[in-house]
């Protein structure tokens, strides 16, 4: 197993591990509930954590998480074509039920073009 993420929030955490779910990369969240100890603990040891399982599947992972690092914020919302919940528009996956988005941003930049 190894380390392909620390993230500020166990949001952010959830996102990327969904991420690399959906690409067929098993990996676990560790650290999920440790911020509640800092204080205790130093601050850096209770980041929400996302390690791959299989060692093969890290480099494809980073790259994962390279993209979603390097990808803008958009302001605005979009809704979700399978729950119909709001997203932020820079999110690639639903956060209630984990449905693609990719399809309604296409949607979306093409009647903004108009």
């Amino acid at each position: 197993m190894k380390k392909v993420y620390s993230a500020n929030s166990r949001i952010e955490a959830q996102i990327v591990l969904d991420l690399l779910e959906h690409a067929y990369i098993s990996a676990r969240l560790f650290n999920e509930h440790a911020q509640s100890g800092v204080g205790e603990i130093p601050f850096t040891h209770a980041y929400p954590e996302v390690w791959v399982i299989r060692d093969e599947d890290y480099e494809r992972a980073r790259a994962i998480v390279y993209t979603y690092e390097k990808t803008p914020i958009a302001p605005g919302i979009i809704l979700c074509p399978n729950c119909g919940e709001e997203n932020p528009r820079n999110f690639q996956l639903c956060w209630h039920c984990d449905a693609g988005l990719e399809s309604t941003l296409y949607k979306n930049e093409l009647h903004d073009q108009r």
